[in-house]
């Protein structure tokens, strides 16, 4: 086996030998592998036996997380379990970003007995041998209409409001929130701007926003909750009727847990009111984490996909 850096031809190349991504987990990894960059900062590596192309790994910078690197790794599957991602991953261990960060970060999704593929129940066990641990476990989560009461709203208490995308004071709660669920296990640099690029610009798909806020904006009233919802993903073909609206739900990383639950809970009974809608939620979010896991032990809620998140200890 030889290693070298990617090279012209490689996007071909490296994804023949992988065939179709088994996962959107693995999809969204793969975006990773190309050539050298520098903003950000990217190394790959590809693996070949033979002259063919037997497996590549990528490291690169996060704007967003500035203590470690993303890493991907992936061999064919002929190949694996023959060392061939273990070395890869030292190769890329190599060479430092100028910023000198070395700590790495990887996602996999979380093996299912029932329908989990090989690559699925390969994946912790290979994290845990190159010192990788689990840090967080993210949830994607479909709640069924209806499966929450809607409260009542009155002209003095608690009230819904639209707001468009590009608002600053949405955009401030946004990163803020996302700062805030990301401290304790992944810090996180979310600026305006960066919360705009990243999750509520046109291009990521953001098409609206609803926010709840303690009382009518004109009487003073504060951002509680708020959910953005995206287009559905371009496929090939039409997502049927009630296939669920992707929402970003989040709170004001400000309240106290009580007060969130309740404030991301009275969100979502309106969001679902008569159409499901599909959240991605981590542990680490626990004022929504403990309404979805309530639905989820309910049947009000299913889980769509698992992933874990393993890292390089801080």
């Amino acid at each position: 086996m030889a290693l070298r850096d990617w090279r012209d031809g490689d996007e071909v190349a490296v994804a023949d030998a992988l065939g179709p991504a088994a996962t959107p987990q693995a999809a969204l990894g793969r975006a990773l592998l190309g050539p050298g960059t520098h903003q950000p900062w990217r190394r790959t590596v590809v693996a070949e036996a033979g002259g063919a192309v037997v497996g590549a790994g990528a490291v690169s910078e996060s704007g967003l997380h500035p203590d470690r690197l993303w890493l991907y790794v992936e061999v064919v599957p002929g190949q694996r379990r023959h060392g061939v991602g273990t070395a890869l991953v030292s190769a890329l261990r190599e060479e430092a970003p100028p910023s000198g960060t070395t700590g790495l970060r990887s996602r996999y999704p979380v093996a299912d007995l029932d329908g989990g593929t090989e690559t699925d129940a390969a994946a912790a066990p290979f994290a845990a041998s190159v010192g990788l641990v689990p840090i967080q476990r993210s949830r994607l989560v479909v709640v069924a209409p209806g499966s929450l009461t809607v409260p009542p709203f009155g002209p003095t208490g608690p009230a819904l409001e639209d707001l468009a995308t590009g608002s600053v004071e949405l955009t401030k709660t946004v990163a803020a929130f996302y700062d805030a669920v990301h401290a304790p296990w992944d810090r996180a640099q979310m600026t305006l701007g960066r919360a705009q690029d990243h999750l509520l610009a046109p291009a990521t798909g953001a098409r609206g926003a609803v926010v709840l806020r303690d009382r009518p904006k004109d009487a003073g009233g504060r951002i509680l909750a708020f959910a953005v919802s995206y287009d559905p993903p371009a496929t090939d073909t039409e997502a049927p009727e009630d296939a669920p609206t992707e929402v970003l739900l989040g709170y004001d990383a400000e309240l106290d847990p009580s007060r969130a639950r309740g404030a991301v809970r009275n969100l979502l009974a309106m969001l679902v009111a008569r159409l499901p809608v599909q959240v991605e939620v981590d542990d680490a979010m626990e004022p929504l984490a403990a309404v979805i896991t309530g639905l989820l032990a309910s049947g009000a809620a299913r889980v769509e996909a698992e992933t874990e998140i393993a890292a390089t200890p801080a």
